[in-house]
């Protein structure tokens, strides 16, 4: 039985998304088929028939998650030149869906044959943490070519410390702390304030970002 109004199509984004719910109110011991299928009002064999087996569901689950964040992050650098740099970076970092990374942390030290499953569908080419990364270092190479930051930033570096600092509080968040907003726009403020250019960096008026030779791949 599937869930009615559903379409079969669309089954799987259903079940994530049930997932996504049993997962932030129960926990990763509360997280089985059938409570998933509940949740999602539809038979328990309806998961199994479409995934093979709670792991393989709980693999895509993963995958997906780190999906959607890398396409997020993939439009940040059409925003290079507007706004200021801060803004955008702390925009885009709060806008990344992995709020539920802490819960997604413990359903991986729950069940330790599923990290190296999803380790192994990130690395065949899935979009994860390093696609994130990649899009932040770019928006930052953009900023670079139109003289909003320093000239000689070590834009790989910035990016690898924003990203890896929103991932490591979004692990560490506990509700009686503060905010993980308030602490990734304090990170991104300390970080833009290293990244300021000097007078000798600014580039001519009318310059744009296509007349700055690319660097080498990442």
């Amino acid at each position: 039985m599937s869930p009615r109004g559903v379409a079969i199509t669309d089954l799987r984004h259903h079940l994530f998304r049930a997932a996504e719910r049993v997962l932030a109110r129960e926990g990763p011991g509360g997280l089985t088929g059938r409570a998933i299928t509940r949740e999602a009002g539809c038979a328990t064999g309806l998961l199994y028939n479409h995934f093979g087996s709670l792991d393989d569901f709980l693999t895509e689950f993963a995958v997906e998650r780190a999906r959607l964040a890398a396409r997020g992050a993939e439009e940040l650098p059409a925003r290079a030149g507007t706004g200021t740099v801060a803004g955008n970076l702390t925009e885009a970092a709060l806008a990344l869906p992995v709020s539920d990374l802490p819960a997604l942390a413990a359903l991986m030290a729950s069940r330790p044959a599923l990290a190296p499953r999803v380790r192994e569908a990130l690395e065949a080419g899935a979009p994860g943490l390093d696609e994130i990364e990649k899009a932040f270092g770019r928006y930052l190479d953009v900023e670079k070519a139109l003289g909003r930051i320093a000239a000689d930033l070590d834009t790989e570096a910035f990016a690898l410390a924003l990203v890896g600092t929103v991932h490591h509080l979004l692990h560490r968040y506990s509700p009686g702390g503060l905010a993980p907003a308030g602490k990734v726009r304090r990170v991104v403020a300390a970080l833009a304030a290293r990244m300021a250019p000097t007078d000798g960096d600014r580039t001519v008026p009318g310059a744009t970002p296509e007349a700055v030779p690319p660097g080498p791949p990442r």
